[in-house]
């Protein structure tokens, strides 16, 4: 018997014609509660809007162009939702696959623990060797900053959301405006997350395991783009970090390859120590990325990912407040003073 909630899905889609129908599809199977789902088209190019009207249960709708300030995202999602009449609104991206019963599991676990907001971070899809290296490096940060235990505390500031996976009651949605409120943001989903708990709103974020997994960038120029807008914005004295991951993938390194040297002439203790001493940092290297959730031979691979993480940081560093803009699937997003202040708040409350 389906559950007599109703979820209203949203899903925002600009230029996602390789990976909508894989999200489409799965959403369509969900069982156990009933939804509907809506595609906004943000102004797609390629095929994306032609596939998603292939799905005959999916209402397929167009967003206008966004007004000046406002990011494409949220103006698809604004879009998406004024016409929403269901309890809750899942805002979720193309680029996601949910797992059987997710979405009724979700809607049933906000209800047990009586929030407002549940955000899952997606299991992450990892194809390429550059999202091999890199990604579990950027997570194990992310998780690093952003522990679930004090982003649930709700007597906490530190806040946290993926935009990836959004469900929100309705009413109370509406009632802080939505989207609407958050419209000038890059990072859309982390203020959202901010204006529900400011408002003594109980938010509840955590991996999402089993419920719903992503392949966030299809591409090395892609995942280059898509987190040069974001790291700056996501992370604390963004040079300090560059420096400290540098100087982690020079210590490990750099000690065994002097193990190495010291062997190769058969000085036994010198070198067996040094390795001693480069295997300990490296599994401090890995059980930090290990909290990350990603398969061994990604974990394996991470160490390579360091300078590209070191090399990414210090570029988004140097967009948002030497260039004071980013750009993303071919629009340009301002960084705005008052945006930069309100992160750097949030920022040291995280630290």
């Amino acid at each position: 018997m389906a559950h007599l909630v109703t979820v209203h899905v949203i899903v925002p889609a600009r230029n996602e014609q390789d990976c909508i129908a894989r999200c489409l599809e799965s959403l369509v199977r969900q069982q156990g509660i009933v939804f509907r789902i809506t595609v906004v088209d943000d102004g797609s190019t390629d095929q994306t809007r032609a596939i998603a009207e292939s799905f005959p249960t999916v209402q397929v709708i167009r967003a206008p162009e966004p007004g000046p300030g406002i990011s494409g995202k949220c103006n698809a999602l604004i879009t998406g939702a004024q016409q929403a009449t269901a309890q809750w609104l899942l805002f979720t991206d193309a680029d996601t696959v949910h797992y059987p019963g997710s979405l009724s599991t979700a809607v049933l676990e906000a209800e047990t623990h009586d929030v407002d907001l549940l955000s899952y971070s997606p299991e992450q899809e990892t194809d390429s060797w550059g999202e091999l290296a890199l990604m579990p490096v950027v997570f194990a940060d992310l998780v690093r900053t952003y522990p679930t235990e004090r982003v649930n505390d709700p007597s906490d500031p530190a806040v946290a959301a993926n935009g990836q996976y959004i469900l929100v009651k309705h009413e109370v949605y509406a009632a802080l405006g939505g989207h609407q409120a958050v419209a000038d943001k890059i990072l859309e989903d982390v203020e959202l997350a901010r204006l529900f708990k400011a408002t003594h709103h109980k938010i509840l974020f955590h991996h999402g395991a089993g419920l719903v997994r992503t392949r966030m960038y299809r591409s090395c120029r892609a995942m280059c783009e898509g987190w040069t807008k974001n790291l700056a914005l996501l992370f604390p004295h963004v040079l300090r970090l560059a420096l400290i991951r540098i100087l982690e993938l020079v210590l490990i390194l750099g000690l065994t390859i002097s193990a190495a040297v010291e062997l190769s002439h058969q000085n036994w203790f010198a070198g067996l120590i040094l390795l001693a001493i480069s295997g300990f940092f490296y599994v401090i290297f890995l059980l930090r990325v290990r909290r990350a959730h990603f398969p061994v031979r990604a974990n394996l691979m991470a160490l390579f990912g360091l300078p590209i993480f070191s090399s990414l940081l210090v570029r988004s560093y140097l967009h948002a407040n030497v260039r004071g803009a980013v750009t993303w699937k071919g629009r340009t997003y301002a960084h705005s003073a008052p945006q930069q202040a309100a992160n750097s708040s949030t920022k040291k409350e995280l630290s």
